[in-house]
C-alpha cells in the first residue's frame, strides 16, 4: 500500500506536467482534494475516473475539520491496500493544509509516501507580476494573517481569499499593518483564458466583482525602515560584561543582589512620568529594561531562561488575555475586557492558587500590598457597596488615633502604630473607590514636596541665609511661593 500526491497545476489542462499526466492515467484509485478546478474538465474529456471530497465541504463545520476528515479517507483508502493518487490543485506542497496532514498521518502509520513536483499558481503569479522571489516573499493563508509579524519586510501572497468575507477580514488585518490606500494586487484565474490581475486600494479588497477559491492577493513590500528594532546590542552588551574580562562588578551580581536596582529604576520611571518628561523617561525605561536584560542574563547562565523566553512568554500571555484582538471573542466595553482578563487569568493560575489572598509578591511596598489585598478581597463580596461607608471608616480610625495618642506612654506607642495602620489602611480603601493607586499618588505627592523643599533650599542659599535665620512663617511663605510658580508653569 502507498499514497502517492500529485498537483494539478495552477490552471488550465496544459500545465499539467507529463510525469503528472502519466501517474494519473494509470492510477487504480485517483482521488482529487476538489473537482472545482479549471484541468478537471480536461480529465473527464480524457476519460480519467476519479473521486472527489467535495461533498465534506458543506458537512465540515470548519476548514480545520475539512482538512482533518480528507486527510482521515485518503489514510483510509490506503490502509486497505490500494494504491492511491491523491491529487490536489497547484503544487502539492504550496498551501495545501491536507497534505501536509496526510504526510502525518502516513508517517505515523507506516504507510510509504512520494510527492511529486508539481507547477504552483506562483510560479504564474511571478511571471505575470514581474516578481523575483530570491528578492522575498512571504506566503501566507489568508486565515493566518493575524500571525503576521509587526516588521514584515517582504511581499506577501496571501492565498485562499475565496470569499468576499474572507476578503473583508483580510483587508481589515492589512490596513493595520499598511494603511487603508496601501495599493495591493489581486490576482484570479492565474494562466487561464478569463486571467484577472487588478491593483487597488486595500479599503477596496472586498468590493471587487468576483471574489472565489481561485483568487489570491499580492501586497508589495512596504519601503525599509531607516531603523529596525533590536535588543540585539543591549543583550550583547550585557553579555560582554559578564563574560570573563568583562566587568567585576557586573560579574559578581546576583537575582538577590540586584533587587533594590531594579525597585529604584522602576521609581525612577514613575518620577518622570509625573515630570510629563518625554527625554527623561526614554533613559529611564531604558536604565529599567537594562535590569530586564540583567536578570536574563544571568539566568541564561545558569541554564534557566533566556531574553527569548521572556518575550515569547510574555506575548504568548497577551494573546492568550485578549481574545477579542486575536481570537473570535466580543467584547461591549473595558470593564469587560477586564473581567475577561481576570477569568483568564484565574484558569491559568489555578492549580497555583487555592486561597483568595494568594498571588501577592511578598516584597511589595505596603502601599501597594494594602491596595491588592483589599482587590482580591471584593473580587468574592467583601467589600462596602458604595463609598459612604469608607468615608465612614477614615473617620472611625483617625478617632480612634487620636484616642490611643491621648493614653499613657507606657501603652500609648503599640497602639498609636496599630491605629495609624488601620488609618492607612482605611484610606488606601478610599483611593481604591476612587479608582486612583495609592502608591503612585503618594510617591506624586513625595516628589512635589521634594521639588517644592528644594526651592525653599535655593532661595535661602540666593538670598545667604542659613536655615535658622528664618522661622516657619517665613518658611512657609517661601513654600507658597513655590506652589505658586508651579502653577504657572
Amino acid at each position: 500500500m502507498g499514497i502517492t500526491i500529485a498537483g494539478l497545476g495552477p490552471g488550465s489542462f496544459k500545465q499539467i506536467t507529463l510525469e503528472t499526466w502519466e501517474l494519473l492515467t494509470g492510477a487504480g484509485t485517483l482521488l482529487l482534494r476538489t473537482a472545482k478546478h479549471p484541468c478537471v474538465e480536461g480529465l473527464k474529456e480524457r476519460g480519467v475516473v476519479f473521486t472527489s471530497f467535495d461533498h465534506l465541504y458543506e458537512q465540515a463545520d470548519s476548514f480545520d475539520d475539512l482538512y482533518q476528515q480528507i486527510a482521515s479517507a485518503v489514510i483510509g483508502e490506503a490502509r486497505q491496500g490500494r494504491e492511491i493518487v491523491y491529487a490536489v490543485p497547484g503544487s502539492p506542497l504550496v498551501a495545501e493544509k491536507t497534505v501536509e496532514l496526510i504526510c502525518s498521518k502516513a508517517r505515523a502509520a507506516g504507510i510509504s509516501l512520494n510527492v511529486i513536483p508539481a507547477m504552483s499558481f506562483l510560479e504564474v503569479l511571478y511571471t505575470r507580476l514581474g516578481i523575483d522571489p530570491i528578492t522575498g516573499v512571504t506566503i501566507v493563508d489568508a486565515a493566518d494573517l493575524a500571525v503576521l509579524p509587526p516588521d514584515l519586510a517582504t511581499g506577501l501572497v496571501i492565498t485562499q481569499v475565496y470569499s468576499r468575507q474572507v476578503a473583508s477580514d483580510a483587508k481589515l488585518t492589512l490596513m493595520d499593518y499598511y494603511g487603508d490606500e496601501y495599493q495591493v494586487t489581486v490576482v484570479r484565474n492565474l494562466g487561464m483564458p478569463d486571467e484577472e490581475i487588478t491593483t487597488v486600494m486595500l479599503f477596496e479588497l472586498d468590493r471587487l466583482a468576483v471574489i472565489d477559491h481561485l483568487t489570491s492577493v499580492y501586497v508589495p513590500a512596504r519601503q525599509a525602515r531607516s531603523k529596525v528594532f533590536s535588543l540585539d546590542p543591549v543583550v550583547d552588551v550585557m553579555a560582554r560584561l559578564r563574560s570573563p574580562g568583562g566587568c567585576v562588578w557586573d560579574i559578581e551580581q546576583t537575582h538577590q543582589s540586584l533587587r533594590r536596582y531594579i525597585v529604584e529604576e522602576v521609581y525612577e520611571v514613575l518620577e518622570a512620568i509625573e515630570l510629563a518628561d518625554g527625554v527623561k523617561l526614554c533613559e529611564e525605561l531604558g536604565d529599567l529594561l537594562l535590569q530586564i536584560v540583567f536578570h536574563a542574563r544571568i539566568a541564561e547562565e545558569s541554564g534557566g531562561f533566556s531574553m527569548q523566553d521572556i518575550i515569547d512568554t510574555v506575548t504568548e500571555k497577551m494573546v492568550r488575555r485578549h481574545p477579542h484582538v486575536f481570537g473570535q471573542i466580543t467584547v461591549r466595553d473595558a470593564a469587560e475586557v477586564v473581567l475577561n482578563w481576570e477569568q483568564i487569568k484565574k484558569r491559568e493560575k489555578a492549580g497555583e492558587r487555592t486561597c483568595v489572598l494568594d498571588g501577592i509578591p511578598i516584597g511589595l511596598p505596603s502601599l501597594m500590598t494594602a491596595y491588592k489585598l483589599q482587590a482580591k478581597a471584593a473580587k468574592v463580596g467583601f467589600d462596602w457597596d458604595n463609598i459612604g461607608p469608607v468615608w465612614d471608616k477614615v473617620a472611625e480610625e483617625l478617632a480612634e488615633l487620636k484616642e490611643a495618642a491621648a493614653l499613657p506612654d507606657d501603652v500609648r506607642g503599640a497602639r498609636t502604630e496599630e491605629e495609624l495602620g488601620d488609618v492607612l489602611f482605611a484610606v488606601v480603601n478610599l483611593a481604591r473607590f476612587m479608582g486612583i493607586d495609592p502608591e503612585t499618588a503618594l510617591n506624586a505627592t513625595n516628589n512635589k514636596f521634594r521639588r517644592r523643599f528644594n526651592y525653599i533650599e535655593a532661595k535661602i542659599k540666593e538670598q545667604n541665609c542659613r536655615w535658622g535665620d528664618l522661622d516657619l512663617a517665613g518658611l512657609d511663605a517661601l513654600w507658597e511661593e513655590a506652589k505658586e510658580k508651579e502653577g504657572q508653569t
